[in-house]
């Protein structure tokens, strides 16, 4: 089952993803991600789609560290502020930290970011440079704007080797040391990410977000393991959202043709603002009996109060407004209460179809929004937009 929702939110300004639930692979600052979306109103649904592995005791991270204390780099690249800590964090462990930070300090030091940014200047130590765009790419063609024949540059990995970063610095005469501060790997738990899969794949999620390629990737690598890497391609690609932090983080996704909300701004909270102007406008607010209906996820907005709905009161609602004002015959009704419940729509009666009917009137609060037409099905009875034509002809 899906969490419980945020309580008593109302869509607006302040909640303006109240009805909608969202997914979260994150697994750091996941709590900080989540908060931010709760208090817009969201309900969220967790699913880490990898977990952080560090390496402070591997042998490789320990001689790169020694080998840039016996033989300090000129220029030193900081990719994440979490690996920059940890790396001066592991050295201090190992009785190494004053010498490596005395080392650093003699080299030219690039931030990637302002995380980064911040983490060097948080172990005393002065940057040079960060990329406006915060991206590997720019800080490659920083880089290589400068001669680097025989230029010793030390290189913090972020979560997974960078091959091509390292391989364009080799080519330009560069002797690159890669520091390997931590690795990404699959969750410990592969329970709550399954659960997440399975409920994108069923449109019970609004919107996913991601804020690394390798979550991302994780994701898509778990549906396929579990067969269901086609359902989630759909979901992706049709009724569920995606969210990224920046460019590098849409890239697997950018690959398979789906598309993705970016913030112009690649932190977690443009990212959610981002979330917040688009997700909404994807459910259009229709005057219907003489009052305002919205679909929101798992809700249903009348006149701005949220309306929770079951899966069956969603699916009927999703049909009806697709053709507002027009009329849906109960056997069309009828294959979405099937297709609802996973099974065939022949098992669904026209007598089942009245009664969750029934139930979305109540579910709504004003049994006018769907109105009965006789022998011929169900319809909402959408009202002219102001001096305009009605948006659909009532058949």
């Amino acid at each position: 089952m899906l969490p419980a929702p945020a309580g008593g939110a109302r869509p607006g300004r302040e909640a303006p993803l109240a009805g909608f639930t969202v997914g979260v692979t994150a697994a750091r600052r996941a709590d900080e991600l989540s908060s931010l979306l709760e208090r817009r109103g969201a309900r969220v649904l967790r699913g880490p789609a990898l977990r952080i592995v560090a390496v402070a005791d591997d042998a490789r991270l320990h001689a790169a560290t020694e080998q840039c204390i016996a033989d300090p780099p000129s220029v030193v690249v900081a990719t994440t502020g979490i690996g920059f800590r940890g790396w001066v964090e592991a050295a201090d462990g190992w009785g190494l930290g004053g010498a490596l930070l005395d080392a650093l300090g003699s080299a030219r030091l690039l931030a990637r970011g302002p995380k980064a940014r911040g983490a060097v200047r948080a172990a005393g130590l002065a940057d040079a440079w960060s990329p406006d765009s915060e991206s590997s790419g720019e800080l490659l063609e920083h880089l290589l704007t400068a001669p680097l024949e025989g230029v010793r540059v030390a290189v913090q990995l972020h979560g997974q080797p960078l091959p091509d970063f390292v391989e364009a610095l080799r080519c330009a005469g560069a002797e690159v040391i890669e520091i390997p501060v931590y690795r990404w790997g699959p969750p410990a738990d592969a329970g709550p990410l399954a659960h997440l899969v399975d409920a994108v794949c069923a449109h019970e999620v609004d919107a996913v977000t991601f804020t690394s390629a390798p979550a991302a990737a994780g994701l898509l690598g778990h549906a396929t393991e579990r067969g269901r890497r086609d359902d989630l391609l759909a979901a992706l690609r049709g009724p569920v959202l995606s969210a990224c932090v920046g460019p590098v983080t849409r890239a697997p996704l950018a690959d398979l043709g789906i598309p993705a909300v970016l913030p112009q701004r690649f932190r977690l909270g443009a990212m959610v603002r981002a979330l917040c102007e688009a997700l909404p406008g994807r459910y259009p607010a229709l005057p219907v009996a003489g009052r305002t209906l919205q679909l929101r996820g798992h809700a249903a907005a009348v006149d701005g109060e949220l309306r929770p709905l079951s899966p069956n009161a969603k699916s009927l609602l999703r049909v009806l407004l697709a053709r507002p004002g027009r009329v849906v015959p109960r056997r069309e009704l009828a294959d979405a209460l099937g297709c609802a419940a996973g099974g065939s729509a022949r098992a669904v009666d026209e007598h089942a179809v009245e009664q969750a009917v029934a139930r979305l009137r109540s579910a709504l609060g004003a049994p006018e929004l769907v109105q009965t037409v006789i022998k011929r099905g169900y319809r909402l009875p959408l009202e002219p937009m102001r001096d305009a034509p009605r948006c659909a002809v009532p058949e």
